[in-house]
């Protein structure tokens, strides 16, 4: 490396190609290499080489655009500069690459190109003495004659007059100071040009100024235009020390005394002017003082952060989030009751209750501005509107709306987020969805609630407790944000199918609003209002082709489905609307072909005509789009014989008519159960069997020799249809009696009832559950006569008007009753029983 010219640097030299600098002697950079050739070079050569000679590698300036940089080698940079790797650094975050910190020793030219892969080898020519950088200045420089004097002398004056505008008790300053009398004049345009404000492309035409003189016109003016600027700001405000850290921002590293400076004007992601950007935000984000505190806090701890860090962008990140939360954003309630009732009679047909609710708390905060959001819980059968009526409020409250689908999940950092401890962390669904929609006080619809999982990960239903109490909420603190957020404003309403499966605890904080099923008549209302007109718009079709009457959409209700809600009627009429659109499409396409010739035209009306409008879907029509009725609205079939009962079950998805079928053989008594029977529902089969031998004399029950005892003899067999649903609770009891004592007796149940209620041993009938779906489930199924427990007479006012005129209502108090009301002409023994002996006491 040495010779009689002075120091040399290496004839054959490896090439590092950047997108993201311009290194010139005298100055360190750290580059960032994650392409194929020059992570090659590094691992080939950098890391595998042991001598000094090994370290010395070319940076040549990549002109070519980064984003449609391709494998090709690009035509190289004329100049380039030799530098020293001084520090390797390799990360897999987020992608694999090396980071280098590279000192600029001299210019070079390229000669030739002596391989291109793996990475670039080129001949090259020595530009600089190298000894100018690496010695101290003497006074017999060689640029002290004659105009190359004169320019020397002007740009170190300027330099010195940059340097004293500057406070010299800030560590960077004095650095740069030292720097400045440590380095011959020869180096003063290569290393201030990387010091000060200056473009790429500036730096660019200081590199190509392999002439002194060339190189001091080309950085003098950048030098003066700094000092410009800076006269200009300590015009307009008093330098601090913080300022002059901005002017002159370090880049850590560095062989020589001083460190480099990148004060890139064009560079439109200064980070200092970014986080100075964000500082902004946050003083303005209107946060709380907690929260404020916290902000400051990671910004102080930003800002001594280098960008190569991976905690950097976590905390940037972060940063970001607690400003975008909207900690005073909130939207202006609209309190007009009219109009909100008219529009929630516009959205939904029925569903009272639900309304009512609404238009209370809509009275309540004309009354009292400060009012917490209720949190409501919509508990219904499938297809009955709790989605999109919960969507409806928010457009009559005029508040934002932002479902969370809570079906399945079963972390409970999916509610309370991630701790940022972790990789990937994150914050939970509420939180994301304040962010989401820039509110404080929008309209969270906790879709599916009763159908969370719970897993190793946690209980997500427990981490709801918090969110969805009212005297909590206020304070809700998620694991990523770590700090309180008030949600007190926020309109919680959940929806279930079932409360069954939601825990104790979480169903206490809500306010359970019961959804119930549409009765027939509802869901004409609703076929004609909603249903219909959206399937033609989706459909393509307009009332003026399509005309479904009330009998044709009645019959699709009562035969073609069997449902609570409306999704399956929904589903049926878009079948007749693809159904009628192909008519109508076929209609359009023969109408253009008859245009050719008379001929034609004969022809084509001969195979068909365009179908008259509107078409008009009859019962016949209706067939032969839907096919045959899947359901039959009477069930008198199915009681031809003795042994069979109807009684009423609810579900999930409603209520559902249930048949029970004894049979009985020879045998020694044994009672035989099927169907997928819970225990409960087992026990109410041995009771009923137990009743009804204990009165077999007072009824006149037999077994099949005509003994008195029932079971004498006899093995008894039930079956509750559909074998694979699986069975359970109390109020199949009276149906059970009812089913054996026409068994036992040889008399037919009548065909038009249906029964529900639990039966003790002493033969009392006791109050049961979702009676308003089984009620509408036994209108639907055609019933005439309804029995049920006395205590339940209060349920009856939930039903709509109509069911209860179709229907005779029977309120029984014990078994006696229902068999009265079962059989045809009474049942006997019926009327002897309800004489009780008067007990009087003794004491």
């Amino acid at each position: 490396m040495t010779s009689d010219g002075g120091i040399q640097i290496p004839s054959r030299l490896p090439l590092l190609l950047t997108h993201e600098g311009v290194l010139l002697p005298g100055s360190t950079v750290r580059f960032s290499v994650d392409s194929p050739r020059n992570m090659h070079l590094v691992s080939q050569r950098l890391l595998k080489g042991t001598s000094l000679k090994s370290t010395i590698i070319g940076v040549i300036p990549n002109t070519r655009d980064p984003e449609h940089d391709t494998d090709d080698l690009p035509t190289l940079h004329k100049i380039g500069t030799a530098g020293i790797a001084v520090q390797v650094v390799g990360s897999n975050w987020p992608k694999p690459h090396y980071t280098l910190l590279i000192t600029g020793l001299c210019r070079f030219s390229v000669s030739s190109l002596l391989k291109e892969r793996p990475f670039v080898l080129a001949e090259v020519e020595q530009l600089d003495k190298l000894e100018q950088y690496t010695t101290p200045a003497t006074s017999g420089a060689s640029a002290e004659d004659g105009e190359l004097g004169e320019l020397s002398q002007k740009f170190y004056q300027a330099a010195v007059q940059l340097l004293g505008m500057l406070d010299m008790s800030v560590p960077v300053v004095a650095k740069f100071r030292r720097l400045l009398d440590s380095l011959p004049k020869e180096t003063l345009p290569d290393v201030v040009a990387s010091m000060i404000r200056t473009s790429n492309k500036e730096k660019l035409q200081v590199l190509d100024a392999v002439s002194l003189e060339e190189r001091f016109k080309k950085a003098l003016p950048m030098l003066t235009r700094q000092i410009e600027g800076l006269k200009l700001l300590q015009r307009t405000r008093k330098m601090s020390p913080d300022n002059e850290k901005r002017v002159l921002s370090v880049r850590k590293g560095g062989v020589f005394p001083g460190r480099q400076f990148n004060l890139d004007e064009e560079d439109e992601d200064d980070d200092g002017d970014d986080i100075t950007v964000l500082e902004r935000k946050v003083n303005g984000a209107n946060m709380p003082e907690a929260a404020l505190r916290v902000c400051l806090k990671e910004l102080k701890r930003l800002k001594k952060m280098p960008q190569s860090m991976p905690e950097y962008a976590l905390t940037r990140n972060y940063l970001d989030l607690m400003v975008e939360l909207p900690w005073s954003k909130c939207t202006k309630d609209c309190l007009d009751i009219r109009a909100a009732r008219t529009l929630l009679d516009n959205d939904h047909y029925a569903m009272d209750k639900l309304k009512r609710r609404v238009l209370e708390y809509l009275a309540v905060r004309q009354l009292k501005t400060s009012l917490k959001g209720p949190i409501l819980c919509f508990v219904g059968p499938p297809g009955v509107g709790k989605t999109s009526v919960g969507r409806s409020i928010a457009r009559t409250l005029g508040r934002e709306f932002h479902r969370i689908a809570l079906g399945g999940v079963c972390d409970q950092s999916d509610i309370r987020g991630h701790r940022r401890t972790y990789v990937g962390s994150m914050p939970g669904r509420i939180i994301n969805g304040l962010k989401t929609v820039g509110v404080n006080n929008p309209v969270f619809l906790l879709d599916e609630v009763d159908k969370l999982g719970k897993s190793l990960q946690g209980d997500p239903a427990a981490a709801l407790l918090e969110v969805l109490d009212p005297e909590q909420n206020h304070s809700f603190t998620d694991h990523y944000l770590n700090v309180a957020f008030d949600l007190s404003q926020v309109l919680f309403i959940a929806t279930a199918n079932n409360t069954a499966t939601i825990p104790p605890a979480l169903l206490d904080r809500m306010e359970v609003l019961q959804v119930p099923g549409y009765t027939q008549e509802e869901k004409v209302e609703i076929a004609h209002r909603h249903l219909i007109p959206n399937q033609l718009e989706q459909h393509g079709l307009t009332p003026q082709q399509l005309h479904i009457p009330q009998d044709t959409t009645q019959d699709i209700i009562s035969r073609y489905t069997r449902e609570a809600g409306v999704r399956s009627l929904e589903r049926k009429i878009g079948a007749i609307c693809r159904a009628v659109a192909v008519k109508v499409a076929e209609g359009h396409r023969l109408t253009k072909t008859e245009t050719s010739t008379e001929i034609q035209q004969q022809q084509e009306g001969d195979k068909a005509a365009p179908p008259e409008m509107p078409i008009v879907i009859d019962h016949v029509a209706l067939k032969d789009i839907l096919g045959p009725p899947l359901f039959e609205m009477e069930v008198s079939e199915r009681l031809t014989l003795p042994g069979v009962a109807l009684g009423l079950a609810w579900t999930p998805l409603g209520g559902e008519i249930m048949f029970v079928e004894a049979s009985r053989t020879e045998g020694e008594g044994q009672l035989t159960l099927t169907g997928q029977l819970g225990d409960v529902m087992k026990e109410s089969a041995h009771l009923a069997i137990s009743w009804l031998r204990a009165n077999a004399k007072t009824y006149q029950l037999t077994n099949m020799v005509g003994g008195r005892d029932p079971l004498e003899g006899t093995d008894i067999h039930l079956h509750f249809p559909a074998g694979a649903v699986t069975k359970d609770g109390p109020s199949a009891g009276v149906t059970i009696v009812t089913c054996l004592a026409s068994l036992f007796s040889g008399r037919l149940v009548r065909s038009d009832v249906a029964m529900t209620g639990e039966i003790t041993l002493r033969g009392l009938v006791l109050p049961v559950g979702g009676i308003k779906d089984k009620v509408l489930a036994a209108h639907r199924a055609g019933v005439k006569r309804v029995i049920l427990p006395k205590r339940n007479e209060k349920d009856l006012e939930e039903l709509p008007a109509n069911v209860r005129a179709d229907l005779d209502f029977v309120m029984a108090s014990n078994l006696d009753e229902v068999l009265n009301a079962s059989f045809d002409g009474g049942f006997p023994g019926t009327s002897s029983s309800h004489s009780h002996p008067q007990l009087s006491s003794k004491l």
